[in-house]
């Protein structure tokens, strides 16, 4: 990404900043504990409107999600605008996310998560 600005995800074509919170759940139809924690998901959306929660079924959005092999359900993708700050698998519990949410949003400089969670919150902010 030579040149680009700091605030650019890297895999978006068009490469407009992203603004503020993604919490992305990455699922399948078919996995009992995905359909479980739908609600649960979409209920911390809820509690949660700055943030933008996205659920992306790895099966029926294969264009997005790529090559990636997720193997372990729910996984989780936290992103703020400048990228992606957490991706991997979770305990499907509405404390769990929210604690890690709320830490990540205390902590400007915890670490920025690998180039692969990178790529994919490029792909995911670019079709939603």
């Amino acid at each position: 990404m030579h040149g680009a600005r700091a605030d650019m995800v890297p895999g978006r074509q068009d490469r407009a900043p992203v603004d503020g919170w993604w919490v992305v759940c990455l699922c399948a139809q078919w996995c009992g504990t995905c359909r479980e924690y739908e609600s649960i998901f979409s209920a911390l959306g809820a509690a949660w409107p700055q943030v933008r929660f996205a659920w992306v079924d790895v099966e029926d959005e294969e264009d997005v999600v790529g090559d990636l092999d997720v193997e372990t359900f729910p996984t989780i993708l936290i992103a703020d605008g400048r990228g992606a700050r957490f991706f991997g698998p979770l305990l499907p519990q509405a404390q769990v996310l929210r604690r890690l949410l709320q830490s990540l949003q205390d902590d400007a400089n915890a670490p920025m998560a690998g180039p692969q969670a990178q790529e994919l919150f490029g792909r995911i902010a670019a079709s939603k």
